[in-house]
């Protein structure tokens, strides 16, 4: 029993040594020092000491480094007087520092020989660098400029490089300095033969993404971009591209690119939940690479009470894997639109095609819809052929950009000489545009607009998912999901009559909204919409106000909104939940 009490008692003393030890034995303060001289010095001296043993060695160096951290801004000629006080615990030393006059750099002498002579990228180097004659020495910025030069050759293929010269001289009774750099490059390397395994990538896709050709100067961006390439490609779970130093030769490096496949097959699974298609559950199948073509496969299913869906979509690339793309799909989907339930059957071929921002479609699709609402029921085929083209620019987060416009249109046509059921020229935009209002306040504007011009008396054949209809929180907040359009009056078959929202050939719609970040990832707004999904020339403007409290996350804001129309007689409260970003 004894014996344990002494061991308690023992880790007691240990702890309580412990904590007496972790306490400075000696503080110290620097004294006659602008920032970042001080700061500098109290970076070289580092923290105080914490024991008996540390503190005499902090007391034999201290002189010295001081001087060293000052004489590296180019101070060599400083009066450091140290002022010791015993008396107190902990011991308190004073650097008072005198940093006298700075030594300036009197003679600058910077030479460029070899290859590197001709090219740009020295010569912007060479005019940004941070030293001048007449400047204060630091040396820091010295080894910043001698690693900038050498790290420049090596991106850009200078692998003969090499310092000939690389000193600096320094006189301190004169306070002058003499700085001396040579650096011969040799040549420049140019870029060889590329080995790859052809069983993982064709050499004809390969020829599409790399942004150089054999026998082009080597630069190591060109590889960092053939490297992004790959990997937007989705086909690769890992990527090396390495110049094969060892083996240049005749004044050029051969390339080694490893890739590692991503896995044969994925599969996502989904929960999410918004206002307009209530619960929703995904299951995603994707293949990202089914042969060394390129080719691309994704299947995605789809459950919610409003709006289940199925879509097949096989991928071949065309001219560039990422650039152009020509794309089979095929889609199952159920809709409610106003008060008509939709069930739509299509086969699609679409030509997709990138440029900078910009995005261009091609497509031709058949689409076999059904759809019914009270004594309604119809059943019409369509032949469209169509384009679209969009556009994204922002600045700031993927998801929350501080600024930023979006633009999208569309255009889909069809006749009756194409076999479809209608004549009928269809034209859709929309733009989201976000701009600052100062820290933490941001305005989002949002315009839609569309037409359906029909053939004289073929309004009914107009399919739901081809007219236009506005509500939700996607479109005018303040009214259920696709509530508003064209109103008709039909008799039931028990003889009792009722309106019934079928959409409209017009559509008319916009937003406005404040938003104020509070918090790092909270966001209040207030906003207004206004708009009609309306038959030409029966345009009624229905309108509404709210606010709304958005939580951002890193794939969206998760928005809460309540907004009330002002266009009703006696209207309600709608509330919207959504998650995404602006566009």
């Amino acid at each position: 029993m004894l014996s344990l009490l002494g061991r308690r008692w023992s880790l007691c003393l240990l702890l309580v040594a412990g904590v007496v030890q972790a306490n400075p034995v000696l503080e110290y303060r620097v004294e006659g020092l602008e920032s970042p001289l001080r700061s500098n010095v109290e970076a070289w001296l580092g923290p105080a000491p914490e024991t008996v043993p540390a503190r005499a060695n902090f007391m034999v160096s201290v002189r010295d480094r001081t001087e060293r951290s000052l004489q590296a801004l180019g101070y060599y000629r400083a009066d450091i007087d140290l002022s010791l006080d015993r008396q107190q615990d902990p011991w308190q030393l004073l650097i008072n520092v005198e940093p006298g006059e700075p030594v300036r750099i009197e003679q600058l002498q910077i030479q460029i020989s070899g290859a590197a002579v001709e090219d740009e990228a020295f010569a912007r180097l060479l005019a940004d660098k941070p030293l001048r004659e007449g400047d204060v020495l630091h040396h820091g910025h010295y080894d910043d400029f001698k690693s900038s030069l050498l790290s420049l050759g090596q991106r850009r293929g200078y692998f003969d490089a090499e310092l000939l010269q690389h000193r600096v001289s320094v006189e301190p009774v004169g306070a002058t300095a003499k700085v001396e750099l040579h650096y011969a490059s040799g040549p420049r390397y140019r870029i060889g033969e590329i080995t790859v395994d052809d069983a993982v990538l064709s050499r004809d896709m390969l020829a599409t993404l790399q942004p150089f050709e054999a026998g082009d100067p080597y630069e190591l961006g060109r590889l960092q971009t053939l490297q992004a390439q790959l990997q937007r490609t989705g086909y690769f779970s890992g990527i090396t591209v390495r110049p094969q130093l060892e083996q240049r030769a005749d004044g050029k490096v051969p390339l080694l690119l490893e890739l590692h496949a991503a896995k044969r097959h994925s599969f996502d699974v989904g929960i999410g939940y918004s206002t307009d298609t209530e619960e929703r559950l995904s299951l995603t199948w994707r293949t990202p690479r089914i042969n060394r073509h390129g080719h691309s496969q994704e299947t995605r299913l789809e459950y919610s009470a409003i709006n289940p869906s199925g879509r097949v979509a096989y991928n071949i690339p065309l001219t560039h894997p990422l650039d152009d793309v020509l794309q089979f799909s095929a889609r199952l989907e159920q809709n409610e639109f106003g008060d008509m339930d939709s069930l739509q059957r299509e086969l699609m071929v679409r030509r997709e095609r990138r440029s900078g921002n910009w995005i261009r479609s091609y497509h031709v699709r058949v689409l076999d819809e059904q759809w019914d609402a009270g004594p309604i029921r119809d059943d019409e085929r369509y032949l469209l052929p169509g384009l679209s083209l969009s556009h994204k620019w922002r600045e700031g987060p993927l998801v929350n950009p501080l600024r930023g416009f979006s633009q999208f249109y569309s255009l889909e046509g069809t006749s009756g000489s194409l076999g479809s059921d209608i004549d009928m020229l269809r034209v859709y935009g929309h733009w989201v545009y976000v701009t600052p209002l100062g820290e933490g306040h941001r305005l989002v504007a949002r315009t839609e607009a569309g037409a359906a011009f029909i053939g004289e008396g073929q309004r009914d054949a107009l399919a739901p998912s081809l007219s236009f209809f506005a509500g939700g929180s996607q479109s005018l907040r303040g009214f259920s999901y696709q509530s508003i359009g064209n109103r008709t009056t039909l008799e039931l078959d028990d003889g009792e009559r009722r309106d019934f929202v079928l959409g409209g050939d017009r559509l008319l719609a916009g937003s406005l909204e404040y938003q104020y970040r509070f918090l790092p990832n909270w966001r209040a707004a207030v906003f207004a919409d206004a708009g009609d999904a309306f038959d030409e020339g029966e345009f009624e403007a229905h309108y509404a106000a709210g606010l709304g409290l958005h939580y951002l996350t890193p794939v969206g804001a998760i928005k809460f909104e309540l907004a009330r129309s002002l266009s009703e007689d006696q209207p309600g409260w709608e509330v919207h939940i959504n998650i995404g970003a602006e566009f």
